[in-house]
């Protein structure tokens, strides 16, 4: 196994924080197991020569790589279900009262993965509306910083869990044709979900601000003042009353703009 100095060590940790705010201070040991095959594999004979094309070329498949390698990709459907109680027993209620005359809701999932997360969203809403779904815009933005998972999350491939409702899985869920077994989101659902590539360090400049945005177990992997700076970015691409969503996992700083509803539940006053 190659090893990494601490000179490449330092060198990719400043790298992937400040370009990525991802926090790899803690994880020498994990930067070398999950690496050093894969950059043998390659053709890599040092991680300082690694370390120098990274830092140098920033080729996107390269930096795509690493960002596989050390963050995890880990999503499902229904995943902290009492979240997507509260958006359709609540928020969604009061947000549809407030754009009730330009029918549209503007919902960020920041952070998509392989796109559960906004396919879920938009099962609620269309749970929610019925009928009176076509006259809404409830387009979802879905961003990720992963090509990888941004492609499995246009072309779905899931197992449906059992904790989908059945009459869900009947509606909002077809077989694939390709003989895997696994299924897809119906086209009512995908036409409903808007995929782009973003990084969360930049900053947002959408063209409307949000009613809510989920962004749920991706700053985990950010220190404090990464956190702090995102929230505020969030904070301001929020309408006034929209909300936050974040992990049950994480936390943010007693000092956000936000006020607390209830466990990683915010909103913007």
């Amino acid at each position: 196994m190659m090893q990494l100095s601490d000179s490449d060590f330092q060198r990719m940790v400043r790298f992937m924080q400040d370009n990525y705010g991802i926090n790899l201070k803690q994880k020498r040991l994990l930067i070398n197991s999950r690496l050093s095959a894969s950059l043998q594999a390659q053709g890599y004979t040092s991680f300082k020569d690694f370390v120098d094309d990274l830092l140098n070329k920033k080729d996107k498949e390269q930096v795509e790589f690493v960002l596989n390698k050390l963050t995890t990709n880990y999503t499902y459907f229904m995943r902290e279900k009492d979240h997507y109680d509260f958006f359709m027993n609540v928020i969604l209620p009061e947000i549809t009262r407030r754009n009730d005359r330009k029918k549209v809701l503007s919902i960020w999932s920041a952070g998509c993965s392989t796109g559960e997360e906004p396919y879920n969203i938009s099962m609620c809403i269309k749970e929610y509306f019925g009928a009176k779904a076509a006259a809404w815009d409830t387009r979802v933005l879905a961003t990720d910083i992963s090509q990888r998972a941004l492609a499995e999350a246009r072309d779905p491939a899931y197992e449906v869990p059992a904790d989908i409702p059945p009459e869900w899985r009947r509606k909002y869920f077809l077989k694939r044709d390709d003989g895997s077994g696994l299924y897809t989101v119906t086209p009512e659902i995908r036409k409903n979900v808007i995929f782009r590539t973003f990084n969360l360090m930049d900053p947002i400049r959408f063209k409307l601000k949000f009613d809510v945005i989920f962004c749920r177990n991706v700053m985990i992997y950010f220190d404090q003042p990464t956190k702090d700076a995102l929230i505020q970015r969030f904070y301001d691409a929020t309408n006034p009353g929209g909300y936050l969503l974040i992990g049950h996992s994480e936390n943010i700083s007693k000092d956000s703009p936000y006020r607390i509803l209830r466990p990683a539940t915010f909103q913007k006053v």
